[in-house]
């Protein structure tokens, strides 16, 4: 294996320090940082970590000065803004530098659950019915689209700003969720069809040819009777809570060979449409009577050691470092392609 250098770009404010002198590196907020920045350097590549907020001139001055041969990027927003970090990836394309994960057009469409769900649409894949509250603007719920709704940011990530009253079954708790969104996210709401079921994360990786990992599922079976199953920001962020409900992921069972195929079939599919390239995750939902609806798509996410996507890939066969070592060779092979 040759030995690279890799520029890792991350947020100013995830940089894991050079030595460990206290506490656990497993809980904390610079987890993913830290494991991709290590089994890089167990590989045998030469890794300098560079934070970056809002100025993209210290990613120039990396790249001139240190003249990398692929960025690997963790970054998940830019100025604080989580729909930037595709003008990052465009930014390093017009460098005419590699990078790991997915390309610009592909974030940009998959950053935008509306969008996502218009064109997976058009194209025949199942979603949820929904619609949209622009910033500002009062509700306005098409006459189809009936109760129970979920009202969620229309491009954050990580389940930020979901909770249990996330989930409204009247007029007024819409309204009220929505004005949530609109004033404490600060985005457009997406107000989408609620669908009760079983929930599944599938991951997929490949530039044109594809792997689709096992399909995983959050166990929420240990949750209080009069929780809705949903991954809120809770469910997905505090280990407290987690463990305090044994709240776990893991691969899906009790699914039919028709219902695995269609789901994998399904996260090809969407991975396509969106034009995402290099690794992905899927997230589906499964109502009472098995029908799947694609609930979105997360190019870039999160690729830390245990958890669901790398705890996926190793289910297939494909141990951590092998898995970070294949983000760097698709990267490099991506840069080809558009080459070609």
């Amino acid at each position: 294996m040759k030995r690279l250098r890799v520029l890792a770009i991350m947020h100013e404010d995830l940089v894991p320090p050079v030595r460990l002198t206290g506490g656990n590196p497993r809980t904390a907020e610079w987890k993913t940082e830290y494991d991709v920045v290590t089994t890089l350097r167990e590989l045998g590549h030469e890794v300098n970590p560079l934070g970056v907020r809002r100025d993209l001139g210290v990613l120039l001055a990396a790249v001139e000065q240190w003249k990398p041969d692929i960025v690997f990027n963790l970054l998940e927003e830019f100025d604080g803004r989580a729909t930037y970090d595709q003008h990052v990836v465009s930014y390093l394309e017009l460098l005419g530098v590699p990078y790991t994960g997915c390309n610009p057009r592909g974030l940009m469409l998959a950053r935008d659950k509306s969008l996502t769900k218009k064109l997976l649409a058009f194209h025949h894949v199942p979603v949820p019915a929904f619609s949209v509250c622009p910033l500002g603007r009062p509700v306005r719920r098409p006459k189809g689209l009936g109760f129970p709704l979920i009202v969620k940011s229309v491009s954050e990530e990580a389940s930020l700003g979901i909770s249990q009253a996330s989930i409204v079954m009247e007029e007024r708790k819409l309204r009220e969720r929505v004005g949530f969104v609109h004033a404490s996210v600060g985005t457009d709401a997406l107000i989408e069809q609620f669908i009760d079921g079983r929930e599944f994360y599938v991951g997929v990786l490949g530039n044109s040819q594809l792997t689709v990992l096992p399909i995983w599922e959050m166990d929420f079976r240990n949750m209080p009777e009069d929780a809705r199953r949903i991954a809120t920001e809770r469910v997905k962020w505090s280990l407290k809570y987690q463990d305090k409900y044994g709240i776990t992921s893991r691969e899906a069972g009790d699914l039919s060979e028709f219902q695995a195929a269609r789901i994998r079939q399904l996260a090809k599919q969407a991975y396509g449409i969106l034009g995402l390239n290099g690794y992905a995750r899927i997230d589906f939902r499964m109502d009472q009577d098995g029908n799947v609806f694609v609930l979105e798509a997360n190019p870039n996410p999160q690729i830390a050691r245990d958890e669901d996507f790398a705890d996926s890939a190793k289910r297939a066969g494909m141990p951590y470092a092998e898995l970070i070592q294949r983000a760097v060779e698709m990267g490099l092979q991506w840069r080809r392609t558009q080459a070609a």
